[in-house]
């Protein structure tokens, strides 16, 4: 069985599930998680659930264990990407995530624990333009 990838950017671990996590992988998820915030120092912890489309009741209480764990490591955690189908189970089961917080996407959820993604500018705006060798000044 294969684990849940943790990534670090920064002081912050990305969580991406990939698939409709099993019970088990959610408990290693659990444990590899908060050896990885021990380990490194981080001080957020992002769950991205943009893949995921079915969650129950063992699976949502797991999200709001890794947030009560992560916060007695000083690390808050923001869940990100959670589709309206999994929204409505979660309240349809009861679970209302105390101390979840959560955003729409990635980079709301870096913002939400005060950490940035690099900025790519507005779109369609021009880049600066890089010193080479075809820039020549014509001046006097």
């Amino acid at each position: 069985m294969e684990r849940v990838p943790i990534l670090k950017i920064g002081d912050v671990l990305l969580v991406s599930i990939q698939t409709d996590l099993q019970d088990r992988t959610a408990l290693e998820l659990q444990e590899d998680l908060s050896e990885r915030i021990v380990a490194t120092g981080a001080h957020g912890v992002i769950i991205d659930i943009t893949a995921v489309d079915v969650v129950d009741s063992f699976i949502g209480r797991m999200f709001a264990t890794i947030a009560s764990m992560s916060r007695l490591m000083d690390a808050e955690t923001v869940v990100v990407g959670m589709r309206p189908a999994v929204a409505i189970t979660l309240v349809e089961l009861g679970l209302s995530l105390g101390g979840v917080r959560t955003a729409l996407d990635l980079e709301e959820g870096m913002r939400l624990l005060g950490a940035g993604l690099p900025q790519a500018g507005p779109a369609g705006a021009a880049r600066p333009a890089r010193p080479g060798p075809a820039a020549a000044d014509d001046g006097p």
